[in-house]
């Protein structure tokens, strides 16, 4: 099967954690929401409704400035556990069309529905049946996109939101991409997007007339051969369900570079709760503990450290990818476009060797995951919260 015949579908949740609110409290329906710390304090911003992003709010924003462009917003506290259970909810329905389902956060997950045609229908019957059952069953919105590839479903999802429903065909794709602003491609940061348009290239159409010799020039030999197979529409990788994955990450770029630490590591926080759970659910866990960044000037690092036992325990992940933060980053100002957290090596069916030998702090934390967990399963809208200052960020959906 040819890459170009494949029908990939990304599935993105609107506004999540805002809608969730709004779902839960219908007082707060049709008016600006926004999930995140006070903005009395130091809390940023975890998620705005579309009703508060209209003045200009957005994720990882400190709450304060939120308040100041939006003062009538009103300020929730975030419920992890409660948007865990309604995105293990949203998980269900995509994997009743498909096992080969990838989910890149909470929020939002690909499918490669190419072996599922002949029992469902197109691929787009299949995207407005999904869309149509998460607004019944679930009672929120999502928008999708529809493509031979990864790279073009994710911006054709993003394309028409909110409630977006988006379709590249294979013969289009030149059509979709070549208007839209360069900023759109993976990768084209604040000064690649500068340098860039002082040659006159503004749009992706721009991007690829020109030469591939000279962009690698302009911005080095890895993100130049990246582009310029982006503005084509080039993206070989597959769909890779949980169960087949070597590995487990979730990473999050902001609207805005973010120059806080401690934004930086109450969101890093949150995508390790994350991960750790995602371990936990499917009964793995990870001796290797792993930290991605990436710069304004798309310079991005890659730390990582080996644990001496396997985990799936959010504290023990959580002490080793603050260490490879604090400690593991070159000496540079940040201004951070992306951060991510994952973990690899994984093991299944591995004993917990502290549990076995007797270790009353790593048993104490076992204990409140399995809690954490079992009340997500139940009772999600308790709203459960570690106790690691997570209550302050998350991903950037």
């Amino acid at each position: 099967m040819s890459i170009q015949s494949r029908s990939i579908l990304h599935v993105d949740m609107d506004a999540f954690y805002a809608s969730i609110e709004q779902r839960e409290q219908p007082e707060l329906r049709n008016r600006p929401v926004i999930v995140g710390g006070s903005p009395n304090g130091r809390g940023v911003v975890a998620a705005a409704s579309y009703e508060a992003r209209e003045f200009g709010v957005h994720s990882a924003m400190p709450a304060s400035r939120a308040y100041r462009l939006c003062p009538s917003a009103i300020f929730v506290k975030p419920r992890i556990s409660l948007y865990a259970q309604v995105g293990h909810q949203v998980r269900e329905i995509l994997s009743s069309f498909t096992p080969l389902v990838e989910p890149h956060s909470l929020d939002e997950a690909f499918l490669d529905v190419t072996g599922s045609l002949k029992l469902y229908g197109t691929a787009s019957k299949i995207g407005h049946t999904i869309r149509a059952r998460i607004k019944n069953e679930l009672h929120l919105v999502a928008s999708v996109g529809i493509a031979p590839n990864k790279f073009l479903a994710k911006i054709a999802s993003d394309h028409d939101k909110p409630n977006g429903f988006t379709i590249v065909p294979p013969d289009k794709i030149a059509e979709f991409l070549d208007p839209l602003p360069i900023r759109r491609l993976w990768g084209v940061g604040k000064q690649a997007e500068s340098r860039l348009k002082a040659f006159g290239v503004h749009t992706i159409g721009d991007l690829k007339q020109f030469p591939t010799d000279t962009l690698v020039e302009t911005l080095g030999e890895k993100v130049g051969h990246h582009l310029a197979r982006l503005c084509r529409g080039e993206d070989n990788r597959p769909v890779v369900p949980d169960h087949e994955a070597v590995s487990i990450s979730h990473e999050t770029t902001f609207a805005q570079d973010i120059t806080d630490r401690e934004t930086l590591r109450a969101v890093l926080q949150q995508l390790t709760e994350q991960v750790a759970r995602r371990l936990r659910q499917q009964s793995v866990k990870a001796s290797t503990v792993q930290l991605k960044i990436r710069y304004e000037d798309f310079q991005t690092y890659t730390r990582s450290v080996s644990l001496p036992v396997a985990t799936d325990l959010t504290r023990e992940l959580w002490d080793a990818v603050s260490m490879l933060f604090t400690e593991r980053l070159p000496d540079r100002r940040l201004q951070v476009r992306l951060l991510g957290m994952g973990v690899a090596n994984l093991k299944k069916g591995q004993a917990q060797q502290s549990l076995l030998s007797g270790d009353s702090e790593n048993s104490r934390d076992r204990q409140l995951d399995h809690v954490r967990d079992a009340i997500l399963d139940k009772f999600g809208n308790q709203g459960i919260q570690p106790g690691t200052g997570l209550t302050q960020s998350d991903d950037t959906r």
